[in-house]
């Protein structure tokens, strides 16, 4: 038997831990040929190290030509790119508009917009010409629970994770026929890596130290589970995959639940 993925060539930025690294660990798995843009040197390294038939391009998601890089790369090695999905995202830790200090907001909210939306259109304005030479091709960008609904992340987080809503929704209209885009909209996650803003302080601090995590994240959902990487991974395959190739300016809500309300009472 194929996989699902068999002869598509993906480019998959951000793509050195958490969600994007079970990405490219699923694509390939699913028969795909992988490119990565990743900024981290050290996630780098341990990319080539482990998955020596990956492409891996160092570069900053939000600028242009770092995109560019890695789509040529990546076009080079396989003979053409036709997915491209972008994991890029950083956090707010929660700080509602009373939280942030005036004199930081701007730079706050800068940082926040480049990375988390920025990179987005950086990675799409990159890949377009290579995207439009294949028929079948698809762009999956990642959402968040909080592109839909409030409470799970600041006011900033929330406010660029909908605006990745938005552009899965006009992109998908714009690019049609020729090319499908959908949204991946994960609820927390646990293994990944998210970090802080550095204009608030905060790039050492990651959702993932918390050491009752898993319990806190299952707690919240009405299946009682707490989803790591993997488990949002699989979207990212269907999406990819001809066998979604009805489907443009969708999204799959892989959060236990989250988005039909809170948890029953334990009544067992």
């Amino acid at each position: 038997m194929t996989g699902w993925l068999e002869g598509k060539r993906a480019l998959i930025v951000g793509a050195g831990s958490g969600i994007g690294r079970a990405v490219v660990d699923a694509y390939l798995d699913e028969g795909a040929q992988v490119g990565v843009l990743e900024r981290d040197t050290a996630k780098c390294e341990k990319l080539r190290i482990d998955l020596p038939g990956v492409v891996v391009v160092e570069g900053d998601a939000t600028v242009f030509a770092d995109n560019v890089s890695a789509v040529t790369a990546t076009a080079e090695e396989f003979g053409g790119v036709d997915t491209l999905v972008n994991c890029v995202g950083i956090f707010d830790f929660y700080k509602g508009i009373r939280d942030i200090p005036t004199d930081k907001l701007v730079d706050a909210f800068s940082e926040m917009y480049t990375t988390n939306v920025l990179s987005h259109l950086q990675s799409v304005k990159a890949a377009l010409p290579e995207l439009e030479k294949h028929a079948g091709a698809s762009i999956v960008l990642a959402e968040s629970a909080s592109s839909f609904y409030p409470g799970r992340g600041g006011v900033l987080y929330v406010s660029s994770k909908f605006a990745v809503r938005g552009l899965v929704t006009t992109l998908a209209y714009e690019l049609a026929p020729r090319i499908r885009v959908n949204g991946v909209a994960p609820g927390g996650t646990l293994n990944t890596d998210l970090r802080g803003l550095d204009s608030l302080g905060s790039t050492a601090d990651r959702l993932d130290d918390n050491p009752d995590r898993a319990r806190q994240l299952a707690a919240r959902t009405p299946l009682n589970v707490a989803l790591s990487g993997i488990d949002h991974a699989w979207s990212f395959v269907f999406f990819a995959s001809d066998r979604s190739r009805g489907i443009t300016g969708g999204a799959t809500h892989p959060d236990g639940g989250f988005g039909i309300g809170a948890p029953k009472p334990n009544t067992h």
